[in-house]
């Protein structure tokens, strides 16, 4: 199972990606349990894309509940290396207003409860998350975005907390003083797995509403950030379609074989359930060294 170059990771509001000829549902497996629902497998502006609705079809899984593992190494075994990640954000800036598009450059971690690596089990790797995205797709991204006449922010902190509910006042009023310029509850852990699985990775966030900071609007309520989730969800189509257009069928991947140096523990000493376990991400490596080919 393997060949679809791009995937799409659909936040809140963008449940199916418009677009997509030949679509067929894909039901994936992986050593870290289920994704949150079938992957719909398509073809778009020429090239194959694999999209998956983050929270399951309906909605239904929380961010804290999220199987990010499985939902990013489900890609990995469809042959994605391109990853597009659509989230709903909270602006924390008075400049970026509801159904703006901020393409950050930056994460900055408030989560606690969450998954957010492949390894262990034998296994030691540190990836660097000093750029957490892929400057390359962040660019094709942003161009994309501002192409589609979207009003577009280029770069930014996004701000991922662990949810499900919305920040305290007190917490809002703090963050914006830290600086940072979107909140969000799903990214960041996405962001680490991607680059773990060498992958490219960058994230579309679609402000939806002021979080509660700004005295001079509604503090943030789901009722206002469903209306606002529809006017998002088409923007993103079509940028996503401009971006697929930009990436092609050939474009190579920055971040493949960035692993070779992050994984220290000497490969004889891996145990051979976790190399199992991981095969699509390390497996290259393991077979290209002589002492582990006999396991």
């Amino acid at each position: 199972m393997s060949g679809i170059k791009i995937g799409v990771l659909g936040g809140s509001g963008l449940y199916r990606m418009a677009g997509l000829s030949r679509v067929e549902s894909r039901a994936v497996e992986t050593p870290f349990g289920s994704p949150s629902a079938s992957y719909a497998v398509g073809e778009l502006e020429g090239v194959d894309v694999a999209f998956l609705a983050r929270h399951g079809e309906g909605h239904w899984i929380l961010p804290s509940e999220l199987n990010f593992r499985a939902n990013i190494y489900g890609f990995k075994l469809l042959g994605v290396d391109w990853l597009i990640s659509v989230g709903a954000v909270g602006s924390m800036q008075e400049r970026y207003a509801p159904t703006d598009i901020v393409v950050p450059d930056q994460f900055y971690d408030r989560t606690r409860h969450r998954k957010d690596t492949f390894f262990g089990e034998g296994l030691a790797a540190h990836v660097s998350m000093a750029d957490p995205v892929c400057s390359e797709l962040r660019a094709i991204l942003l161009e994309a975005a501002i192409a589609s006449g979207a009003v577009t922010h280029d770069g930014g902190t996004y701000l991922c907390m662990e949810g499900p509910q919305f920040s305290t006042r007190a917490e809002s009023r703090i963050y914006r003083q830290w600086g940072v310029d979107v909140i969000g509850m799903t990214n960041l852990q996405e962001a680490k797995l991607a680059r773990e699985a060498e992958m490219s990775y960058a994230t579309l966030a679609m402000v939806t509403d002021y979080d509660c900071w700004h005295e001079e609007e509604e503090d943030v309520e789901v009722t206002n950030v469903l209306e606002v989730l529809q006017q998002n969800a088409a923007k993103a189509e079509e940028v996503i379609r401009l971006a697929v257009k930009r990436i092609g069928r050939d474009r190579p991947c920055p971040w493949t074989g960035s692993l070779r140096y992050a994984m220290i523990t000497r490969p004889e000493w891996v145990p051979q359930e976790t190399r199992d376990r991981l095969a699509a991400i390390v497996g290259s490596y393991f077979d290209d060294d002589p002492e582990t080919k006999d396991g």
